[in-house]
């Protein structure tokens, strides 16, 4: 078949046809599993059916069911969604025998929004310039693909709460069964995600089920500390069924509701909890003792990820995408601030680490008032450290990996923003947003940058190139790679931050 009329490729359920566009073979919505309805509704994802005759693969799948996030600052494209939603997308420069890297994107969006669709990651720019097949995936979210209903119903609905990262897993699963038909190598699959796509791959790295399924990782902005404790989990289905005014005997009545009706009630549950605990998410991968055996680091400082090769890193600013979006925010008070922080911190680290990031502050030039403080110590409790304690373990089991900070501020709003969650995603996707990321030869010298390293790594396992030089290991020196204006290589940056939660007796599995 001509080009310019698409292309049929044979998987192994059946033949797909897909399209041709600005040299790219494109395949949108090819099923990776069993639609997740009915009797399958929250049970471990299954192989997909066999189909005859040629699918088409010429428009994206519905994404999973999900709610807008409040605040307004995330701007979510409106898409079709539909509980049957595990669905995966490709972009290839050949249908041939050429073995090209894959690099499997796995989205974020707190484990209750987002897809494999959005905007930023499907153009197919990354695979075009890389010559490298892309592929993005969906998965459960929510109160679909993040609950624990084993323990509430006594097991008539064994649902461990962990089935959202089972779609992804069976999803990598499909990519190195059939990719070879899509000019790519199986043997050589990265995945890369970020912020709950980040510690989805984190958390994957510690899990049996995982095992041996990807030999690199490149973590932007999520580690291995992102799970809730089984009873934490429990209680929160709990707190969702008396929402919806069910209890965890009411399984036919549990089954038979409408997907309005459970994201109506994860909506209210989640309010509930943003004025409580100041959480994003009621629902998020857990130690459920089956899927998950133990806390992801804990397996991982055993040696559950030998064999991973992975880039590891997050932004400077992480947090100020998130107090923006919080009413009063910028006007906090030292003693909200420190009501805010017992909270999340053992009482008697609090102070020490505040007096620690007031003057690491004060000497990056900001003037150190109690919400810029709250928000650095928020960056590193819920992003840095955790990333920095994943790279250390992996590092203490002889493996290589690679660590990175993102320092680039956006010019929005007056700069208000600095180098905040997820604004390095347009830069590695080669299109920054020209608001949020701005515009102009810098920008596109680090977009540059990034893209020729995650490529490289791809390619490889070691994200050196000539647009960056030399990117060391990790090592000893806690050599880190600087994204900014000028990319560069420094030993242990920001490490009055990073020594000062030595001291701080804590367990980074707080909720999101």
């Amino acid at each position: 078949m001509s080009k310019n009329n698409g292309a049929i490729v044979k998987t192994r359920a059946g033949s797909i046809e897909g399209t041709y566009e600005d040299g790219l073979y494109v395949f949108r919505g090819v099923p990776y599993a069993a639609p997740p309805v009915g009797e399958l509704r929250w049970l471990p994802p299954r192989p997909v059916k066999e189909w005859d005759g040629v699918r088409p693969a010429k428009q994206f799948g519905p994404i999973a069911p999900q709610n807008p996030l409040p605040g307004g600052v995330i701007i979510q494209e409106p898409q079709p969604q539909d509980e049957d939603c595990l669905f995966l997308n490709i972009w290839t420069k050949g249908l041939d025998g050429a073995k090209r890297p894959v690099m499997v994107w796995i989205h974020g969006g707190a484990f209750i929004i987002g897809s494999g669709t959005e905007v930023m990651y499907t153009g197919g720019k990354l695979a075009s310039y890389g010559d490298i097949v892309l592929v993005t995936i969906n998965y459960r979210l929510g109160a679909l693909g993040f609950i624990n209903l084993d323990v509430v119903t006594g097991g008539k609905i064994p649902a461990t709460g962990n089935e959202g990262l089972l779609d992804q897993i069976i999803a990598i699963e499909w990519v190195h069964d059939n990719i070879t038909a899509f000019g790519g190598d199986p043997d050589n699959i990265t995945v890369f995600g970020e912020s709950a796509g980040g510690m989805s791959i984190g958390t994957m790295m510690s899990m049996p089920a995982a095992g041996g399924k990807f030999p690199k990782a490149i973590l932007e902005s999520g580690a291995a500390n992102t799970v809730s404790d089984l009873d934490e989990a429990v209680d929160m289905s709990k707190e969702y069924l008396k929402v919806l005014g069910l209890s965890g005997n009411d399984v036919d009545a549990l089954r038979n509701l409408t997907t309005k009706q459970l994201m109506d009630a994860q909506q209210q549950l989640g309010v509930m909890m943003q004025e409580k605990e100041h959480r994003i998410t009621p629902f998020q991968p857990l130690v459920d003792g089956k899927v998950i055996p133990e806390r992801p680091i804990e397996a991982i400082r055993k040696g559950s990820a030998k064999g991973v090769t992975a880039i590891i890193g997050t932004n400077l600013d992480e947090w100020k995408l998130f107090a923006i979006m919080e009413p009063g925010f910028k006007d906090m008070t030292e003693t909200a601030m420190m009501e805010r922080l017992s909270v999340m911190l053992p009482g008697q680290s609090i102070k020490g680490l505040v007096e620690a990031y007031r003057r690491a502050l004060a000497e990056r030039g900001v003037t150190p008032k109690p919400a810029d403080i709250l928000t650095a110590i928020q960056t590193d409790i819920m992003f840095r450290m955790p990333a920095i304690h994943l790279v250390e373990a992996q590092r203490d089991n002889g493996q290589k990996v690679y660590n990175y900070l993102f320092t680039w501020k956006s010019p929005a709003m007056g700069g208000v923003f600095g180098a905040c969650h997820a604004l390095e995603m347009g830069f590695v996707f080669c299109q920054p947003d020209p608001m949020l990321g701005g515009t102009g030869p810098d920008v596109d010298i680090l977009s540059r940058c990034m893209q020729d390293a995650w490529l490289a790594f791809a390619r490889s396992g070691d994200p050196s190139c000539g647009s960056i030089g030399k990117w060391p290991e990790y090592g000893e020196k806690r050599m880190t790679m600087i994204f900014d204006k000028d990319c560069h290589v420094e030993a242990a940056p920001y490490d009055i931050e990073r020594a000062a939660w030595d001291k701080v007796d804590m367990l980074f599995t707080k909720p999101i």
